[in-house]
């Protein structure tokens, strides 16, 4: 079969022969495409276009990792100690609690795991392809041999592409070839078939980025078959990623374990020396080692990552790098983009500023103004206006909205062209175009050149400045007049009014030709000023507030004209200036601190949006970044933060960015930042409650070893406590929705540590608090309503596991409301605290279970001293939270 050819090495082969050629060898059809028939048996033949990848993380994989921890090798050690000693039952109890801790851990890492594959299946390219007649957007995973691919600027090349119809087309393969410059691509035929990689011309490679230009190519190779795909070293994988924020908690645990097991070691030593039960000791020990290493911190990270990341998902903003969350909460500076991200990318055509005059346009769609007895004048420019407008563009309009395809200012000028019995169709078939010189950074400029009436139309429209610097005569009526040094200062203050007015301004030329090939930008007729109005989002005003009150700067950077940016900045509430300075065109290093605290900048290009990145992270700012055109690909990636546009961004955005937005909102950025706030601070609040609880155990059971008084907690209520009652409500606080007062708080310290060292102080207080509470309650309970040793150890075991779930509530922000706060707002936590509340009420009162913990009914008396000693730590806490707030308005006042 012909198709077999278009796999492996045979898709060289196509290189050397012409488009049709190449386009009949893959037995497709340019026009029309693949049918969907063909397109099902073709994929049965060849499979999906996927790279090989690294396999996905298997259920049993992580069900091993769950028995590589020390813990879990303590766990081992004390169960193995007990069965030694023929304390049968100590030993099943212990490995019966190893397996419940692995169990909690398989399942966590095992969802956390899956739901991160899932967000990656979220960010999957897209590829624009003609099949059945028709264009339409696919995944690129469903592209087989011979599917008729549409490539544009920004985009990502999905397969191996042999290129048919080239506009301009340039392609970066630095990746693939090293060249660091973009490659010029066109559809001639090569001399060699099998010539070098850097020198195929014909062919778009798989995995390299359109820089400029268009392109209508057939799939020549899918998957494993393309030129990436044989090379090993850029060969897709599908590596696990462990962000700065897991390894700080990794290395947190690690040097907690040693540090307690010093402990342990000498509270084990000193129990043998004063005559205590040598198994007793030796199981107390290694209880106390795994009791105060919070080995549930890398579990509940991940799970609250995961969660967060959701959260961001369901608000529209895909995070594709976990490190991304916790920079978030940081970032000090948002560069973003005025078009689709402040605005709605929502254009409509609302003036034209023609030779005869202004007019303008109503909602319902009629034109007004033009001069007092020049309307018919002004109909008639507006209308070869229009007709420029819709021949030099590249959208495609359809009967549904929802399937148009194109820029939106693009769509805004074909619709305003229909309006006026101009559909780009008809004109198209009237005047066939024959060449497009794509919009270029350079030129600010687009032409289309075509055939009409015996010569060449050559339509052309771009930014105002440069377009009036490329005519030389102004239309009038049929002719046209002179354009000298005046007309075109007076054309350029009527840009600048429009401008002002808010309006995108887009200027429109046109002149005729001989020849086809004949230079575009020489010797114009400029036709008018189209005036497209782009409304703020209704969101964004609030949403740049919120940012103000968080302490994070919000900068808008636009390739519009001054005049529009400041307009639209005033409307948004970025500046409160009636006329806000802009700074425009590129900025040097020593306008530095002019760009550090400029709020608008315009004209701008890639290149100063890079620049502006690092001068304000040189300042010590941490910025994101939004972007949505090839050329912002290296900004995205200097910054901090780069966040994509998912909905007109290009496929070489995305890629760059650390995070894309699917609605393109500002709102969304705000939203995502107030995430990645309430993510880092429900990590250290879950920290400090597990080590603080795990100190209060270490504290309570040392002190009465060395003192030679019996232990208030045995060994295996211990891990009861650890292994089951402190996972939960841990788990409860990490998914928490966060304090009201997030965008209340001054960015984030990205040098900070996880545990300051107020965060170290309440740790301290709190585990002593606890330590105290315990052994109050386990002396009165021994002394003074004269219990047996078993009775009040219970007493003090119920105590602890009680006093840990009310100390939940001390996990508030200290300028949060006693009664509503991001802790009792969590209805994660009261089903944690339900569900623990039995799990002690059954370790007293189920008899196998209570006979396993060595537990007795405590009594009333017993019950009432548990309630006090379980109660004192909350109350504790809560009124040391409150000090603490009121010193903090004092200090502030």
């Amino acid at each position: 079969m012909a198709e077999a050819r278009s796999q492996g090495d045979k898709s060289d082969e196509l290189t050397a022969l012409s488009g049709a050629d190449a386009v009949r060898r893959l037995e497709t059809d340019l026009d029309s495409g693949l049918s969907g028939r063909e397109v099902r048996r073709r994929r049965r033949r060849y499979g999906a276009n996927r790279m090989p990848a690294a396999r996905p993380r298997g259920t049993w994989g992580i069900f091993v990792d769950q028995w590589r921890s020390l813990v879990v090798g303590l766990l081992a050690v004390a169960a193995l100690a007990a069965a030694v000693f023929g304390q049968w039952i100590e030993a099943v109890a212990i490995a019966g609690a190893l397996l419940i801790n692995t169990q909690i851990g398989f399942v966590t890492e095992l969802r956390a795991t899956r739901s991160m594959e899932a967000l990656r299946r979220m960010g999957r390219t897209k590829a624009r392809v003609r099949r059945d007649g028709r264009e339409q957007s696919i995944v690129a995973d469903a592209l087989v041999p011979g599917d008729v691919v549409l490539l544009g600027e920004g985009d990502i090349v999905p397969a191996d592409i042999r290129l048919v119809e080239t506009s301009n087309l340039a392609c970066d393969e630095s990746a693939l070839t090293g060249e660091s410059e973009p490659v010029a691509k066109d559809e001639a035929p090569l001399d060699e078939a099998e010539s070098p990689l850097a020198r195929r011309f014909n062919m778009a490679f798989r995995g390299t980025a359109v820089t400029s230009g268009q392109a209508t190519g057939v799939v020549a190779a899918i998957g494993a078959h393309t030129q990436v795909g044989r090379i090993a070293e850029l060969t897709y994988s599908a590596e696990a990623e462990a962000t700065p924020l897991e390894r700080r908690l990794d290395r947190l645990g690690q040097r907690l374990v040693w540090v307690v097991v010093a402990v342990a070691l000498a509270v084990s030593v000193s129990g043998i020396l004063a005559g205590r039960d040598l198994l007793l000791m030796i199981e107390t020990g290694i209880a106390l080692a795994v009791a105060a290493v919070p080995e549930g911190l890398p579990i509940v990270a991940t799970i609250a990552l995961a969660r967060g990341m959701w959260r961001m998902a369901r608000r529209n903003a895909v995070v594709k790098r976990l490190s991304s969350v916790e920079t978030l909460g940081s970032a000090t500076v948002i560069l973003a983009d005025k078009t689709g991200t402040l605005t709605e990318n929502r254009m409509t055509l609302r003036a034209f500023g023609l030779p005869s005059g202004q007019v303008a346009r109503g909602e319902s769609g009629q034109w007004t103004g033009g001069g007092d007895g020049l309307q018919e004048r002004a109909d008639a420019e507006l209308r070869r206006a229009l007709r420029v407008a819709a021949l030099c563009n590249n959208a495609t309009m359809t009967e549904d909205e929802d399937r148009h395809h194109g820029d939106p200012m693009e769509l805004a000028l074909l619709a305003a062209a229909a309006e006026t019995g101009q559909e780009r169709a008809a004109l198209l078939e009237a005047e066939p175009e024959v060449r497009e010189e794509s919009f270029s950074r350079e030129t600010s400029m687009m032409a289309t050149v075509h055939d009409a009436d015996g010569g060449y139309r050559v339509a052309v429209k771009g930014a105002p400045e440069a377009v009036l610097d490329a005519c030389t005569r102004v239309a009038e009526g049929d002719d046209a007049a002179p354009f000298d040094d005046d007309a075109r200062r007076a054309w350029d203050a009527r840009a600048g009014e429009m401008a002002s007015q808010g309006l995108r301004v887009l200027a429109l030329a046109e002149k005729t030709a001989k020849d086809p090939d004949a230079p575009v930008y020489e010797g114009l007729t400029l036709l008018g000023l189209a005036g497209l109005h782009d409304p703020p989002r209704p969101a964004v005003e609030d949403a740049v507030e919120a940012c103000r009150q968080a302490g994070i700067r919000v900068v808008m950077v636009t390739g519009d004209q001054a005049a529009t940016a400041a307009s639209i900045a005033r409307q948004t509430g970025l500046v409160r200036e009636r006329e806000p300075h802009v700074l425009t065109g590129d900025t040097s290093d020593d306008e530095a601190d002019a760009a550090l605290k400029a709020d608008v900048f315009a004209r701008i290009s890639p290149e100063t949006k890079l620049h502006l990145v690092e001068i304000h992270q040189k300042a010590g700012g941490v910025v994101a970044m939004t972007g949505d055109g090839v050329n912002d690909a290296p900004a995205l990636k200097k910054a901090d933060i780069g966040i994509a546009m998912g909905g007109r961004g290009t496929e070489v955005a995305r890629e760059a960015g650390d995070i894309v937005l699917k609605d393109d909102a500002f709102e969304t950025i705000v939203a995502a930042i107030e995430q990645g706030r309430a993510i880092f601070a429900n990590i250290r609040r879950f920290i400090v409650f597990l080590l603080s609880g795990n100190l209060g155990e270490v504290l309570a059971v040392a002190l009465t070893s060395l003192m030679g008084m019996p232990l208030p907690l045995l060994p295996l209520q211990i891990l009861f406590i650890n292994l089951l009652l402190d996972v939960f409500p841990a788990l409860a606080l990490g998914i928490g929705p966060g304090a009201r007062d997030t965008m209340r708080r001054p960015p984030r310290d990205p040098k900070e540590p996880i545990l300051t060292g107020s965060l170290w102080a309440a740790i301290g207080g709190y585990g002593a608090m606890i330590a105290l509470s315990v052994l109050a309650v386990f002396a009165a309970a021994h002394l003074w309503l004269n219990m047996e040793t078993a009775q009040a150890v219970s007493v003090s075991f119920l105590a602890f596991g009680f006093a840990r779930l009310g100390h939940v509530f001390n996990m508030r922000s200290p300028g949060s409301p006693l009664l509503s706060n991001e802790v009792t707002r969590n209805p994660a936590v009261w089903g944690a605290i339900l569900l623990c509340g039995l799990l002690l009420a059954a370790a007293v009162y189920v008899p196998g279970l209570s006979a396993i913990l060595d537990t007795r009914d405590p009594g009333l008396a017993g019950w009432l001293l548990v309630a006090a000693g379980s109660l004192a730590p909350l109350l504790l806490g809560q009124l040391a939270l409150e000090a603490t707030r009121i010193l903090r308005r004092a200090g502030k006042s």
